[in-house]
């Protein structure tokens, strides 16, 4: 998926009220502030001086003319940190069925109203075979070398997803639950029980009540974020 506009590099200098970061330009040093598409804690993210990239917009209708997209890390490996981004790029992946493991699955649905006011990111129909419900988590937290985590907050709307997909498993459905991991610098995801417990504890009553797990990582750059390789889970 690649990105509407060339991002432009500029470095942090504060995010505040979750979805606001003042940002100083590289080109030129002008101050800028751009919509953050993040409403996580972005733990590791969002110190000040950190490199990031933002793209910019001439549209009327939107305040803010830029938005921040990526981190660029001292390594030059990037993180993703708009969370809206995950699902457009598994959309295209799960259209063109270049993942093995939802190619049986011809049509794709994205936003279908399901369990208690909620809407499951995709659902995936095939003839002869059970529906396939698959929630989308972004992943950009990472305490350890190489290691991925989930959530970097407290999400109670993540522990009723995955309560939700247990239920759609009751009624003889299928369910994934997927990891996206934006990280380009990421070998294995786990996740933080130590962040929310509860949504560790929902994880195990959901995987016990037949709820599978994949995950998979992202190519990142500032032209473009694919969907990657499929990453191992562990606890």
């Amino acid at each position: 998926m690649r990105f509407q506009t060339d991002l432009v590099p500029a470095r942090l200098t504060r995010r505040y009220k979750r979805f606001l970061a003042d940002c100083v330009l590289e080109a030129d040093g002008r101050e800028v502030t751009a919509h953050c598409a993040n409403p996580g804690s972005m733990m590791g993210l969002a110190e000040p001086g950190t490199r990031v990239w933002l793209e910019p917009n001439d549209d009327p209708k939107k305040k803010l003319k830029f938005g921040w997209r990526l981190v660029e890390h001292a390594d030059g490996h990037f993180t993703g940190v708009d969370t809206s981004v995950p699902n457009r790029a598994l959309k295209n992946a799960l259209m063109a069925r270049q993942l093995a493991p939802f190619a049986d699955w011809p049509l794709v649905r994205a936003e279908v109203k399901y369990g208690t006011n909620s809407r499951i990111d995709f659902l995936l129909s095939g003839a002869g075979q059970p529906d396939l419900y698959v929630e989308v988590k972004s992943v950009t937290l990472s305490r350890e070398k190489g290691l991925a985590e989930f959530p970097d907050s407290v999400t109670a709307r993540g522990a009723k997803h995955l309560a939700e997909l247990a239920d759609m498993v009751a009624r003889g459905h299928r369910a994934i639950m997927l990891y996206l991991v934006q990280r380009t610098d990421a070998q294995s995801v786990t996740l933080a029980g130590d962040i929310d417990p509860a949504y560790l504890a929902a994880w195990q009553a959901a995987t016990s009540a037949g709820v599978e797990t994949l995950c998979f990582g992202t190519n990142i750059s500032p032209k473009a974020i694919g969907v990657g390789q499929a990453l191992p889970f562990t606890l």
